[in-house]
């Protein structure tokens, strides 16, 4: 904090007399808002000087060329802090959710994405006129190492995680004909990278940009497919239309357009964009499991799922391979119906802990390995315990009841809690060493029980090892 305290008063003459921290991205930035009767401001401290750098110049470059960014106020000697403009507070997407649940008027929201859209282009060739692209972050330019690094993160980091099994080489066989296709064209103009309606700050009744600081030399289609079909935004295909509209009007001042040529290479980046998010969504949302990332693939796989049968004469394996990834029951949308939904699964400890597509991060997972486990006899290898040999087994034995009484006594009152407060989502694990006997068993009874005793909530059934998934 002592470098923006050096800076705020190198800039305003005085000390703050507050400092605010805001809520930052998923980056390692972290925000302030300096105030003090001389000005306001926002103090950025970052970890990586080559980074800030990139930021620091692209916005002192752009805003020379009047495209609407932060001004940049003051930036410490190591480029590891630095003051720029205030902004406020409204974000474009903020605006467009809000709109969503009547708080805002859409026609206006839309209007202002519209107008997000035709600005564009002004920062793809305007922004790109005599610009040092040496200083972006992490690469100058949109080249084949940073396509391959983008389709090995979705791979390594989603495709993998998701547990569909898959013929890595003919995958890569796909990939690499999919980056020879997404560099056929060569262009000087800038690639945003991140531009999307969270990167679109409403400020004095206009729209500025943020969050550039990953830009680079690279094709404009990139951006097309990042802002109209961001993820999250779910926009309908009549909106998305008018939004390409009004970026072609503008594309035209600068270049010849084709439209079905332009839609044509516009379709790779679109596959392209959705895969690189899904490769966030995965390292943020299954590998280092926060809420909102997690919550976030459902639609993302659903705008994947729109798509994906197109390439399939281009890319035979990789549509193959994306067609089965959206068809997993584990990515689809959760209920949003009011109801409360209780998925009961089994697993094996081995394969990792099941997926929770809520994102809450709550329930119950239970450990079965305490029970006689029947996969130690030959006669029930083959079996799992939804079929008769196995479940007489396990109920002889007589383990398996003293285990569900303890479940069914954590559970219960969990139930009836979650139905009163108006919750939607309830999981609940059971776990064994193969997620076949004692854990499909537990599974199978739990379920049962709340289907008979809790009539007006929904409880979906997983069988992960088996690939059943079901609503009773």
């Amino acid at each position: 904090m002592d470098r923006l305290n050096i800076l705020y008063e190198s800039k305003y003459g005085c000390a703050p007399v507050s400092v605010t921290p805001l809520t930052g991205s998923a980056s390692n930035r972290r925000y302030y808002r300096l105030v003090s009767e001389a000005g306001c401001c926002i103090g950025v401290i970052g970890t990586d000087a080559r980074e800030n750098n990139a930021f620091v110049t692209v916005a002192r470059h752009f805003h020379a060329k009047g495209i609407k960014v932060p001004e940049v106020y003051a930036v410490s000697e190591d480029m590891s802090a630095y003051l720029q403009e205030d902004l406020g507070d409204r974000v474009l997407f903020d605006m467009l959710v809000a709109a969503r649940r009547g708080n805002e008027d859409i026609v206006k929201v839309e209007a202002l994405l519209n107008k997000a859209m035709a600005m564009l282009p002004a920062i793809q060739y305007d922004g790109a006129e005599g610009l040092d692209f040496s200083v972006c972050y992490p690469q100058p330019s949109f080249d084949r190492r940073m396509v391959m690094f983008d389709l090995n993160y979705f791979k390594y980091c989603f495709l993998k995680p998701s547990g569909l099994e898959f013929d890595e080489v003919r995958l890569q066989d796909d990939f690499e004909r999919f980056a020879d296709d997404l560099l056929k064209e060569d262009t000087d103009t800038f690639l945003y990278r991140d531009f999307n309606a969270r990167n679109v700050m409403i400020y004095g009744g206009e729209l500025y940009f943020i969050d550039f600081q990953g830009g680079r030399r690279g094709p404009i289609y990139y951006d097309v497919a990042s802002f109209v079909w961001q993820a999250r935004a779910k926009y309908p295909d009549a909106l998305k239309e008018r939004m390409l509209g009004s970026y072609l009007t503008e594309l035209a001042r600068y270049r010849p357009v084709d439209r079905k040529a332009f839609m044509e290479r516009l379709d790779l980046f679109i596959l392209f964009r959705l895969l690189q998010v899904l490769g966030a969504y995965g390292f943020r949302g299954l590998v280092e499991h926060k809420a909102n990332f997690v919550t976030s693939i459902p639609a993302a796989i659903s705008e994947l799922k729109s798509i994906a049968h197109r390439f399939s004469a281009m890319y035979p394996y990789m549509t193959q391979t994306l067609e089965r990834l959206c068809n997993l029951p584990r990515f689809e949308e959760i209920a949003s119906d009011g109801v409360l939904e209780v998925r009961v699964s089994s697993f094996s400890f081995k394969k990792g802990m099941p997926y929770d597509p809520s994102g809450n991060g709550g329930g119950y997972v239970f450990d079965c390995r305490s029970i006689h486990n029947p996969g130690r006899y030959e006669q029930y290898k083959k079996l799992t315990g939804r079929d008769e040999p196995v479940i007489r087994f396990l109920e002889e034995d007589g383990e398996v009841f003293r285990f569900l009484e303890h479940v069914y006594g954590v559970v219960d009152p969990h139930v009836e809690t979650f139905r009163r407060r108006g919750f939607t989502s309830l999981m609940v694990s059971f776990g064994c060493t193969g997620g076949q006997h004692r854990s499909v068993y537990c599974a199978e009874r739990l379920a049962a029980r709340l289907r008979e005793e809790y009539p007006d909530i929904r409880v979906r059934l997983i069988h992960r090892e088996q690939g059943l998934d079901k609503v009773l």
